[in-house]
């Protein structure tokens, strides 16, 4: 499927604070916690725990909220179809690092090890 730039811009304009509770609720409702859920946004972002919830007070946007992020250098490695889209093939580098994390909490929730979803570091 190929990514459009409405698509591109309503990704770069969502909250991050409105989509933060469904990623909660998504890997609670299959076991696992939220602490996992911040290990794993951590990995990604470079955020603790503590910039995590002064970026959700903010209210900043995915666009905000990448800018700040100091990305994982191995970020790239994680590949696959998430809400059907292939994120090694998504131009728009904004729209893939958001699809990054869909794809990072989607593997927590499934119930993947912890150490397979982070050793994405190691490859």
């Amino acid at each position: 499927m190929k990514v459009t730039d409405e698509h591109n811009q309503r990704i770069a304009n969502m909250v991050f604070a409105s989509i933060y509770p469904h990623y909660i609720t998504k890997v609670e409702k299959k076991g696992r916690t939220k602490e996992e859920l911040h290990q794993v946004i951590e990995w990604l972002t470079g955020f603790n725990e503590t910039k995590l919830q002064a970026l959700i007070e903010e209210k900043v946007t995915f666009k905000e909220f990448f800018q700040k992020a100091s990305l994982h250098p191995n970020a790239h490695l994680i590949k696959g179809v998430i809400c059907g889209y292939r994120i090694e093939e998504i131009d728009n580098s904004l729209t893939r690092q958001a699809r990054y994390l869909d794809k990072l909490v989607e593997e927590l929730a499934r119930g993947r090890k912890m150490e397979k979803i982070l050793r994405k570091a190691d490859k």
